[in-house]
């Protein structure tokens, strides 16, 4: 007897081995992921983050409910934030098992939005497969990856190194050839640097990410007045107008201060006139505002404090090295403030270019949510509406925006002493006392200015 028992766990644990061998020449592979199949999987899928500064959104609608089944990259809901209304789509097929918050309700970012039945091994697919990876495969640009998907900056679009292979699983390199999606420009946040499923669904979902009618930067809302009433009404502040409540509640908590100036454009009007033909011919408009942002950034390489955001505990604050420049745009709901990405590296007529599209954009509804993240400082344009001086609101976790007037003829002394018309920019900032004090912030005035003056100068720092 003991002799039969010694037998049959030789022969158990030589079945064994084969067994384990034969897995792992992936013999056995396809009929055991079947198996694992049949195994269901509670999944929750928690909200994305969708914009600067942005902690929760309202629940507009919901395109499913309990009980229902649903695909991959399904529609499950549309969500809206004081910038943009957006569409959520599912990264997993399943059934839907619980919806956390109903219409009307406000969503936090990172807590769950809805649990999704799955089945186990295709929920666990991804996951095995980046532990399967060897640790080796992982770039050197990982850890770089990982800081900019946890920068308060919100830059979960800032693309990959040139020529940096992307680490993924296979599923998640189907969907994305599938869809179109160049997997460079999503910011991976899983082990080793490797992009997840909801890395793309993330970033798939901020290209449906829609905004309400925009008017062109700075023009006049889309809207039309609304009619005069002789009796009271009282209108229920919800949507984007409770959600703009909340963020501009945030930024009136910042200790800011204010300064203003006035600025003669009169060479860059005769810059601007020369070169405008020049920018239409190659399929562009060219306005002031391209030179207003460059300058910008010209200056916030001179002053950089200015280019800073504070952390939320008030600890320490970070020196952003890219000059993503907001341009807020009047709308018929609010206030949208869509940046122009890296304006440091991007010359007046690119920056014409892109200004262009952002406009565009905006007269389509179809501002991503990319165009709404990662602003680092804003210029706010007011003049083309009227008016001089403003107290423009910081947008946090900013330190400073600018508020642009309107460009006035007025007779002004020269540096002869003579009496001459003058295009008279009025420009109004707001800063952050926290970070930044007075003669910090006019020491960036005096360079913006110096620098639209004459604009010759630039010329020397343009790429």
């Amino acid at each position: 007897l003991k002799l039969q028992f010694l037998y049959l766990i030789v022969q158990s644990t030589f079945t064994m081995a084969m067994f384990r061998g034969a897995m792992r020449s992936g013999a056995l592979g396809a009929r055991c992921f079947s198996l694992t199949r049949h195994n269901l999987a509670l999944t929750t899928f928690n909200m994305a983050d969708v914009g600067e500064g942005i902690k929760e959104v309202e629940v507009l609608e919901w395109f499913v409910k309990e009980g229902d089944r649903v695909e991959e990259l399904q529609r499950l809901c549309e969500v809206q934030s004081d910038k943009a209304t957006v569409e959520l789509t599912t990264p997993w097929a399943g059934k839907v098992v619980k919806v956390h918050n109903p219409v009307g309700d406000m969503q936090q970012v990172g807590a769950p939005l809805v649990d999704i039945e799955v089945a186990g091994g295709a929920a666990a697919e991804e996951e095995e497969e980046e532990e399967a990876a060897p640790a080796a495969a992982a770039a050197p640009a990982a850890p770089k990856a990982a800081a900019a998907s946890s920068a308060p900056s919100g830059g979960a679009f800032k693309q990959s190194a040139a020529g940096a292979k992307v680490l993924c699983a296979p599923a998640v390199r189907r969907i994305a050839a599938e869809k179109g999606v160049d997997l460079s420009q999503v910011t991976p946040t899983g082990k080793g640097g490797r992009v997840t499923k909801a890395d793309l669904i993330n970033f798939m979902d901020g290209t449906s990410a829609k905004a309400a009618p925009a008017a062109v930067a700075g023009g006049a809302p889309a809207s039309s007045a609304p009619i005069y009433s002789p009796e009271d009404k009282t209108v229920k502040i919800s949507g984007r107008a409770r959600l703009m409540v909340q963020s501009m509640n945030e930024s009136l908590k910042i200790p800011s201060f204010g300064a203003a100036d006035e600025i003669n454009l009169n060479n860059l009007v005769k810059v601007r006139s020369v070169l405008k033909p020049v920018v239409e011919k190659r399929g562009a408009k060219l306005s002031y505002m391209p030179f207003f942002v460059k300058a910008a950034s010209l200056a916030l390489k001179e002053v950089p404090i200015v280019n800073t955001q504070i952390s939320e505990d008030q600890s320490h604050f970070t020196f952003k090295g890219a000059h993503n420049i907001g341009i807020a745009m009047d709308t018929a709901e609010g206030l949208v403030v869509p940046n122009i990405k890296d304006v440091q590296s991007k010359s007046i007529f690119q920056i014409a270019q892109e200004l262009g599209e952002l406009q565009k954009k905006g007269a389509a509804n179809a501002f991503t949510t990319a165009d709404l993240q990662g602003g680092t400082f804003t210029l706010s344009n007011i003049g083309s509406i009227g008016g001089t001086y403003v107290s423009p609101v910081i947008m946090a976790p900013q330190t400073a925006i600018g508020a642009l007037g309107k460009i006035a003829k007025l007779p002004k002394f020269n540096a002869k002493g003579e009496i001459e018309e003058q295009n008279t920019l009025y420009i109004s900032w707001t800063a952050d006392h926290r970070i930044i004090d007075g003669a910090t912030m006019v020491r960036f005035s005096n360079a913006w200015k110096q620098k639209l003056e004459d604009p010759s100068t630039m010329l020397l720092d343009l790429m």
